[in-house]
Parts: structure tokens; sequence; C-alpha cells
């Protein structure tokens, strides 16, 4: 353990990737599709497949809502495999985020972090998105940012600005912040960038590659590392129980 998990206030998260199980959610929507089209390719390719797409057009069309991203990265990826998508298809995966299922540790850990901390939600989704999401994790959150709340996606700046400002309403010094997130393009490399502590919460850490999450393209690094919330929180426990 090289950081004091005692003195932070609030902790900021990622959602999908580390709380929601986005790869799952995702491919249930792109397998099926690759079936109809007769493609040989198993859910980690298209994962693969469909990855920088979605970065591509979250930097092109900031203010665009998540499912039209989710819908525009579809047909990109079917034209890179060689393969259409209907509209009825892109608008499946668009309007499928409240369907994509919770990893079975998200709303315990989030529950008992919850004793000991403010939570923020810092997420490139949209409000109803989420909204769909929080069903199921059951979160009690101090703020929720998302993409449609400032007009841009992660890794760009604006869910920090957003995060200063709320932090200074929370009363709650960004010192005592700490950021808790799967994906090292979206999060650890603009946590690095804004010189945020941050714990990586490695939920492919049993399988290679990148999945739906873009290779870092930046500078990144992260101050702990976890297989998976349960983890984690149980790593606060212990440090809360021994200060």
């Amino acid at each position: 353990m090289t950081l004091d998990l005692t003195r932070f206030k609030a902790l900021s998260f990622d959602c999908y990737g580390t709380l929601i199980d986005w790869e799952t959610g995702i491919a249930a929507v792109l397998a099926p599709w690759a079936r109809e089209q007769g493609l040989d390719a198993g859910d980690e390719e298209l994962l693969l497949a469909y990855a920088d797409h979605e970065a591509a057009v979250e930097r092109e069309q900031p203010e665009a809502l998540y499912p039209d991203v989710l819908a525009g990265a579809f047909r990109r990826t079917g034209e890179q495999l060689g393969a259409p998508v209907s509209d009825a298809w892109a608008q499946r995966l668009g309007d499928s985020v409240p369907d994509w299922p919770a990893f079975p540790d998200s709303a315990d850990a989030l529950a008992r972090l919850a004793r000991r901390y403010k939570l923020i939600i810092l997420s490139n989704v949209h409000r109803a998105g989420f909204a769909g999401s929080n069903r199921q994790l059951k979160g009690d959150f101090a703020a929720i940012i998302t993409a449609e709340d400032v007009g841009a996606y992660k890794p760009a700046e604006n869910h920090f600005r957003a995060l200063d400002a709320k932090l200074a309403e929370l009363g709650v010094e960004r010192s005592a912040l700490l950021h808790v997130a799967q994906s090292l393009f979206h999060d650890h490399v603009p946590a690095k960038r804004e010189g945020l502590p941050s714990v990586w919460i490695n939920r492919r850490h049993d399988r290679p590659g990148w999945g739906a999450t873009p290779e870092p393209s930046g500078e990144w690094k992260y101050d702990l590392e976890f297989a998976s919330m349960a983890a984690f929180a149980d790593a606060v426990d212990q440090a809360f129980e021994g200060a």
C-alpha cells in the first residue's frame, strides 16, 4: 500500500467499465448483429474493432448524446468489417445503456465506500443512461457529472473542470479527492494530466488486450491497482479500521 486511503474525503468514479460491465452490454448487441451478417468474429474481436470508433466519434462530435455516439461508432465498425449496420441495429445499441449489467460487486462496494467518502460520478454517458444504470448500482452519489452535462467526452478536460466546481460546492479540497476508474485511456491519462491521485480497477486483469477501451495514447499513471471494486472496498475498510 503506497497511498493513505484515510486521508481522502471524496471519490470520483468512472462508471462504464468500472461499475457497469459495458463490454458485456456492447457485445450483447454486436455479437448477434455479427452472426446475422455471417461474420466470423468473437466478442473480443468485435470490441477491439469498435473501441477506436467510439473514441473518434466522441472527439469529432463532443456535444452528441451518448446514444448517438454508440450508433455512429457501430456504423463505422460495420464499415471497417465490411458489413452494413441498419438504423434498427444502430438504435438498438444506442438504446441499450440502461440494460448493461452492473458488475456483481459494484453495488455492495459503493454502499461500503459511501460510509467513508462522498461519491461522485464522472461519466461519458447521458443523464438518462446513467439513471437507468443507477437503478442497479443504487449509489448514493453527492454529484453526477455526465458528458451531456459538460458537452464533451473524457479524456477531454470538461469533466474535470466541472468536477473542480462541484468539489468547491461540496466543500471538499481537491487534495482530498481520489479518482477511481478502469480505463487508462479515458481516466488515468487525464488524472495524471490533472495531478489527481488515482486507483486502477483492472477489470480485465485476467484477459489480454484492451477490449472496448482504446489503448492509452498519452502518459498515464495510477497509485494503486485492484482487480475489482470489492478488493478496493476491502482495502479501504482495512485502512480505516487500522487508523
